[in-house]
């Protein structure tokens, strides 16, 4: 088996409107409601699948808020994003800096949401 990419990755939220407003008014992600109460934000070709603490099923029951890191890619000028998220009073945790991605040097900033995940936005260098 080899991996071709990320379909999807699942973040377990406090609430799942605040949740859905961060990222929808931080990062540009689109909130959509798959079935009654089971919510998504796509973006690209992704989503991040959001399940409300408590209500997740049984095979996702130790998962807590607040314990996902990722990182994802954009074509936006990092420097620009990051003075966006200082402006929103969003605290950068490292960056814009120069690191190692999958596809190559990605100039990328760190930053928490609301449940304290870590998020990662980085451009290719």
């Amino acid at each position: 088996m080899t991996p071709t990419g990320i379909d999807h990755i699942v973040l377990v939220v406090r609430d799942i409107d605040t949740s859905l407003a961060f990222y929808r008014e931080v990062l540009g992600m689109t909130p959509r409601e798959e079935r009654p109460g089971k919510w998504s934000l796509d973006f690209g070709g992704g989503k991040i699948s959001v399940q409300k603490a408590g209500k997740e099923p049984k095979i996702a029951a130790n998962c807590t808020p607040g314990s996902a890191n990722f990182c994802l890619l954009t074509g936006d000028d990092i420097d620009a994003f990051a003075q966006d998220l200082r402006d929103r009073g969003i605290e950068l945790l490292t960056g814009p800096s120069v690191k190692d991605g999958a596809a190559g040097p990605i100039n990328s900033v760190h930053f928490r949401d609301p449940d304290g995940n870590l998020v990662e936005v980085g451009a290719l260098v």
